[in-house]
């Protein structure tokens, strides 16, 4: 992709950091464009100290081995790394503070939300985007639909702090798309599904309320299922430096890997969206929370267990067995949720050894 063009379609370079910036590519936009119109906010300028009011703020836009581009109010930013920098300590969507005379990087401020993934065999969670404000979940109306996968996303959503949105395409392959959509809007508790196709430009007006100025999107799902159509879709029919797209294969409704890179894009209506690659893999760690969030009708009946460690296979006086009984609960919603929760205690790292040094150690399994 080319940074510099994807950019100057939202930013227009006027040549100092304190300038204010005119959406031009966009005919539709007569607003102008500060920090706050890149998703600055109080939770980041707080974190300037005094003897910071010189450097300049800078969001990351790509984040690669050995560099990192962002944006700033004076356009894009190819930003000057101190040697030995590990990039994959960096998402995009970090906010960052930068020598505006040298755009040398200086330090990353706290994110406000995250979304990180755990890899299979790795010690460290791999980092796919910050300071979202919501997460549309891409799958579609086939065999890419998968309600354990779409758990999971919003378990790592939940345990971010990012709002999740389900978004449902290629509902013209599918007799029935309204079982789809009522199987994935109870998965969670006040979940948003929206059906759409991501070629068409009515996409824009429904994803409208999670688009706006400031606002920022991050866009997930399989392979093949309308990603990277839709990060191009949102942009607008002006924007420069376009994901490339691809289709699925006929025989398993499997997609075929695009997008390679994390991006970060103008959406035309203002907001920013970042594109993801599709994952093969979804593994979950340091996710409690989010998967408590997930599944709060069980969250809820453990209390009323006869045990405090109940673990809802056998135990006598289980609150959620009876539930289940009682046709209260979905049996294999109780079925996913033990999945989940072991997987998540059995990668999670736990504190060891004398100076509490974090290892992937096995936590005790509960009677």
């Amino acid at each position: 992709m080319n940074l510099h063009a994807t950019a100057t379609a939202a930013i227009q370079d006027a040549g100092a950091v304190s300038s204010v910036k005119t959406l031009k590519d966009h005919p539709d936009i007569t607003r102008t464009v500060a920090l706050s119109n890149l998703g600055w906010s109080a939770l980041f300028e707080d974190q300037r100290q005094s003897h910071e009011a010189d450097l300049a703020p800078c969001r990351i836009a790509t984040v690669h081995r050995a560099r990192l581009t962002g944006l700033s109010e004076a356009g894009p930013v190819k930003l000057v790394i101190p040697v030995h920098t590990d990039t994959g300590e960096y998402a995009v969507g970090d906010w960052v503070l930068v020598n505006p005379q040298t755009q040398a990087l200086v330090r990353r401020l706290e994110r406000r939300t995250v979304l990180e993934r755990h890899t299979e065999g790795s010690t460290v969670s791999q980092l796919a985007a910050a300071n979202v404000d919501t997460l549309f979940i891409v799958t579609s109306h086939n065999a890419d639909f998968n309600l354990d996968r779409l758990e999971r996303y919003l378990a790592l959503a939940n345990q971010g702090g990012i709002n999740s949105v389900i978004l449902l395409t290629k509902a013209d392959v599918t007799a029935d798309p309204e079982t789809y959509q009522q199987q994935a809007a109870a998965l969670q508790r006040g979940l948003t599904v929206v059906a759409l196709d991501p070629r068409s430009v009515e996409a824009i007006a429904l994803l409208a309320p999670w688009c706006g100025v400031g606002q920022t999107v991050a866009v997930v799902g399989s392979s093949g299922v309308g990603k990277s159509t839709l990060v191009n879709t949102l942009g607008g029919s002006d924007q420069v430096g376009s994901q490339q797209t691809g289709g699925i294969r006929e025989r398993d409704s499997k997609g075929r890997h695009i997008t390679t890179a994390r991006s970060l894009h103008a959406i035309a209506g203002g907001g920013w969206v970042i594109d993801t690659p599709g994952m093969r893999t979804l593994n979950v760690s340091d996710a409690a929370d989010g998967i408590e969030t997930l599944f709060a009708e069980i969250t809820e009946l453990a209390p009323l267990c006869r045990f405090s460690d109940c673990t809802h296979a056998h135990e006598p006086g289980c609150a959620v067995r009876a539930a289940v009984l009682s046709g209260a609960l979905d049996p294999e919603r109780l079925v996913r949720w033990r999945r989940l929760f072991n997987e998540n205690r059995d990668n999670t790292p736990v504190a060891t050894g004398p100076r509490g040094n974090r290892a992937f150690t096995k936590l005790p399994r509960k009677r």
